[in-house]
């Protein structure tokens, strides 16, 4: 990657907020307009998107039930203990 200078920086450092649709519509329609530009960049956000859409995808897996219910039976139970032993 060959990305340099100020416009390139400002627009990877705000780069995951631009992701996440986090910023104000002027700022991404900066960032967006240096993407269209500066191929570097639009490389880099490219390679992030597509992170992001592998871990979207790796993440859709629920838990089988009997352990979301052991899981939530252990939160319960530390959730009792801990008000006993405050009381």
């Amino acid at each position: 990657m060959n990305c340099e200078g100020p416009d390139c920086e400002d627009a990877l450092k705000r780069l995951y907020l631009f992701l996440d649709h986090e910023i104000a519509t002027g700022d991404c329609d900066q960032i967006q307009a240096h993407l269209d530009g500066c191929p570097d960049c639009m490389d880099e956000y490219s390679a992030e998107v597509l992170v992001k859409s592998l871990i979207v995808r790796s993440c859709a897996e629920t838990a089988p039930e009997v352990l979301r219910e052991r899981v939530l039976f252990a939160i319960r139970k530390i959730t009792i203990e801990t008000d006993i032993s405050e009381a």
